[in-house]
Parts: C-alpha cells; sequence; structure tokens
C-alpha cells in the first residue's frame, strides 16, 4: 500500500516541522528573506541535518554493540586507530571533526572491532566539548568490556576556532582518556601512543 504524504498542517507538527519554522524565523532574524527560491527548502534540510548530526541521542552503546562481545584468550592490545569523527561543538553549533585512536587491553573478552567506530559516533552525534567526548567513549568501553584498560586519543580541528573567534586556521586540540593500565602503567601508554604515531 502507497503511504499519502504528509498534510503540511502535520509536517508543521512534526518535531521536524517545528524545527524548520524556528529556523525559518531565525533566518528572517538575520535579515535573509526565508522565502527567496534559494532558502525556500532550507529551513527543511537543516533540520534534516541537525536531526542526522546529533543522531547518537537516540541511540545507546548497547545497541549499537548488539552482543558483539566474544570469549576469546588473548590479552595483548588492541588498537583502532584513524577513526574519523565528527561532532557539533556545543557552544557554537560549528562542527569539529579529526581522528580518534582507541585502544583496550583485553581481559577475556574481545568485540568486534566494527564495533568501537560506532560507539565513537553514539557520542560524537551529539552537542558536544572534545574533552567529554573523549572520556564519554573510554568510560563506555571499560563498562561494558572490563578490561584491563582504555586509552582514548582525538586530534581534531574546530571550525568555531577557525571561522570566528581568534581564526588560527593551523591549530588542532588533543585530548586524552585512560583508564586501567593505561592510566598506571607507562610501559602500556607508550606501547599505545607508539602505535598510534605519538610515541
Amino acid at each position: 500500500m502507497t503511504q499519502q504524504p504528509l498534510l503540511r498542517e502535520e509536517q508543521d507538527a512534526s518535531p521536524d516541522g517545528r524545527l524548520a519554522e524556528l529556523l525559518h524565523s531565525a533566518f528572517a532574524e538575520l535579515g535573509e528573506d526565508p522565502a527567496r527560491e534559494g532558502l525556500r527548502r532550507t529551513p527543511e534540510r537543516v533540520a534534516d541535518s541537525w536531526r542526522f548530526l546529533t543522531s547518537g541521542y537516540h541511540r545507546s552503546v548497547d545497541d549499537v554493540i548488539n552482543g558483539a562481545i566474544f570469549e576469546e584468550n588473548y590479552e595483548e592490545m588492541v588498537v583502532v586507530k584513524d577513526v574519523e569523527v565528527y561532532s557539533l561543538c556545543e557552544h557554537h553549533l560549528l562542527p569539529f571533526y579529526g581522528k580518534a585512536h582507541v585502544a583496550y587491553l583485553p581481559c577475556g573478552r574481545i568485540l568486534g572491532l566494527s564495533k568501537i567506530p560506532r560507539v565513537v559516533d553514539v557520542f560524537a552525534r551529539r552537542l558536544q566539548v572534545q574533552e567529554r567526548l573523549t572520556t564519554q567513549i573510554a568510560d563506555a568501553l571499560h563498562d561494558v568490556l572490563r578490561p584491563h584498560g582504555v586509552a582514548v586519543v582525538i586530534d581534531a580541528v574546530h571550525l568555531c576556532m577557525m571561522m570566528r573567534g581568534v581564526q588560527k586556521q593551523n591549530s588542532s586540540a588533543v585530548t586524552s582518556a585512560l583508564t586501567g593500565v593505561f592510566r598506571k602503567d607507562e610501559k602500556c601508554r607508550a606501547e599505545f601512543l607508539e602505535l598510534i604515531g605519538r610515541g
């Protein structure tokens, strides 16, 4: 059966419809004409974009891991590096983006490798600060895997620093979060940094 398109009234009553209406008003406040051809559908497109970019609010770590934790007698370091990160700065709603490097030292349990980037996205697809994002990823993996330790490093550039404010084009921010042996054992931490090219 073919689904009928929503009536305009139904669209406006939806969360995306309300968000589009607010954006329409915001464009007018900025001095733009929201009715001109180039902007006519922009509020709806921006609402769709924001829903995608903040989709992490509607996903959980358990959902994305989906049981992909396996008993395995492996206790050497597992590193997934250069995971692309895209997020929105909660202070200015401008993007920040870069790479996450994630490691854990298993304690009889390993995680499907594709799940680590998915966990990164659960937290990156929210309004964020890089410091909190780094810690949330490390804490979530530590909680679900119960490993000897987790290490996360994120290296990102922030458009709020590049396009406005200090307007510095070549600076990046590096944050880290360490749990367990990565925090306590200097050799373990050094091995991780060496493996991600920061030794």
